[in-house]
């Protein structure tokens, strides 16, 4: 159970100690890049952060590099007792004020390490809406734990409706780095790449698994492309890049199809794209590459469900069709494409309301105003 200490250094007293705990070990989905910019976030503004995930070489090196205090623990299993005792170790050797649970894994662990010793403020993180079964409920209405942050209305609603006192809940959006995503990102680097000309429409959407309606995509962009040769579709972030390619040619897409794998140049991907889309179904919270397509300034196309509506405003801030509704989508990047005062018109908006309401710096002032309320209000418990 090795840990990257940071130097102790002398803290003002208003500062917090806090333990985020992460259990897996991706860096680069949205998920695990969203508890990355709030770590970092909160030690900037004076904070002493203790970072725990299971084991995984980038996190360990960019809490190094980032002077992070950070543990690899093995977090298998909701019952790992290795953990727990270890999580019991944590908890007092760094005298931990509040404990920031991101999934369920990691509520469940915490909950059992707060058996052995007292528990401190806890807050879990909700950023899906798949609906909570019985076990799950009773770990987000026990009193134990002190709130939960809800990364959209819609997220909250749901846990009202499955029982889960409001008052507990906060709505906190996840954040763009728009000092990372901005409209003056690199455009053409990705067109190179691919070989397409200025003139050629590039429709993206990034992640390829289940719920993201990447086959209705695919499908809607055959549509697209019988009657617009020009336009093209990329899809980034293939485990498997071989086999969304054969699927994409079976649906008729064959010289407008492009497909990556996993990639850390997303803001010039997006910035380079006519258009991005997202056609998610089910389990979403709010799509993230919505967020950071706006910020570059690009386009978005997405599924009318969930927070996406919080965020792309019907003809405001982007445009939004009803999931698995293929003709629709097609419709909706045909727009985009023939409309181009429509496209900047939103695409512009956008920005202005990620920088308002969803950059990572909003983000991260609001979970710190949370977290201080939460401290002055706690009791510890046995």
């Amino acid at each position: 159970m090795g840990g990257v200490r940071r130097d102790d250094a002398q803290r003002d007293s208003s500062s917090l100690r806090v333990l985020h705990l992460y259990p897996k070990g991706d860096f680069f989905t949205g998920a695990a890049i969203q508890v990355w910019d709030l770590v970092q976030g909160l030690q900037a503004r004076g904070h002493d952060i203790v970072l725990a995930t299971r084991p995984g070489s980038h996190w360990a090196e960019r809490a190094a590099s980032a002077g992070l205090t950070y543990y690899g623990l093995p977090m298998a299993s909701e019952l790992d007792l290795r953990s727990v005792l270890e999580l019991v170790r944590l908890l007092r050797r760094h005298r931990i004020q509040v404990v920031h649970a991101h999934k369920g894994r990691a509520r469940t662990l915490i909950l059992l390490a707060g058996l052995f010793t007292g528990m401190p403020v806890l807050v879990l993180n909700r950023g899906v809406s798949f609906p909570l079964d019985r076990f799950n409920r009773l770990g987000y209405i026990t009193r134990r734990v002190t709130a939960i942050i809800a990364v959209c209305e819609a997220i909250k609603m749901s846990l009202v409706r499955a029982g889960v006192p409001e008052a507990k809940i906060r709505v906190i959006y996840s954040g763009t780095d728009t000092e990372r995503f901005h409209p003056g990102v690199d455009r053409t680097r990705i067109r190179e790449e691919l070989g397409l000309t200025r003139g050629q429409f590039l429709v993206t959407q990034i992640g390829v698994r289940d719920g993201k309606g990447n086959g209705d995509v695919m499908e809607a962009m055959a549509t697209v492309t019988a009657r617009a040769p020009s336009a093209h579709l990329l899809m980034v972030g293939a485990r498997d890049p071989r086999a969304v390619h054969e699927r994409a040619q079976g649906l008729g897409l064959k010289r407008n199809f492009h497909v990556l794998g996993f990639r850390e140049d997303v803001p010039e991907i997006l910035a380079g794209s006519d258009c991005c889309v997202d056609a998610s179904y089910r389990g979403l919270g709010l799509t993230g590459t919505l967020r950071e397509s706006l910020a570059v300034a690009t386009p978005v196309v997405a599924t009318a469900v969930e927070g996406n509506p919080e965020l792309v405003i019907e003809g405001e801030t982007g445009l939004l069709f009803p999931p698995r509704d293929v003709p629709a989508l097609a419709r909706a990047i045909t727009r985009v494409m023939s409309d181009p005062v429509l496209a900047r018109q939103t695409a512009d908006a956008g920005r202005r309301r990620v920088e308002l309401l969803f950059s990572t710096r909003r983000k991260v002032e609001r979970v710190e105003a949370l977290y201080r309320e939460l401290v002055a209000a706690h009791r510890p418990r046995s």
